[in-house]
């Protein structure tokens, strides 16, 4: 069983940045494809960025490519998310997800989730 657990969120203005981070706790997330998504009110999920195990190879939702980059400590069990230039339409809960195998930008296919971090992006 893998708990992760999502920090870094808070309020901060349009164009300004955070830094979002997610560790896992319990067993190694070392060999996992790991994800961000991103929740807003009265929205479904949606997906934001991926990336591989090893930290090769990443893709990006295209509402945040060029804004926004994922990236993995393995020794530290711990997947970031640095955002930039960000836009008041970045306002959502942002989760991060472990995935057990293969490759993946469909929430259905991740089995473990985090409890979610609060990014309030003002006008």
């Amino acid at each position: 069983q893998v708990h992760l657990a999502e920090s870094g969120g808070g309020l901060v203005q349009a164009g300004g940045s955070l830094r979002l981070s997610c560790e896992a706790y319990d067993q190694s997330v070392s060999s996992n494809t790991m994800a961000w998504f991103r929740q807003a009110p009265g929205k479904e999920r949606e997906f934001v960025a991926v990336i591989s195990w090893s930290g090769g190879t990443t893709y990006y939702g295209d509402s945040v490519k060029g804004r926004f980059t994922i990236s993995r400590d393995n020794a530290k069990n711990t997947v970031y998310q640095q955002m930039n230039s960000l836009k008041p339409e970045d306002t959502a809960v942002y989760y991060c997800a472990a995935q057990l195998g293969g490759w993946s930008t469909t929430m259905e296919t991740y089995h473990y989730w985090g409890q979610g971090t609060q990014v309030t992006v003002s006008s």
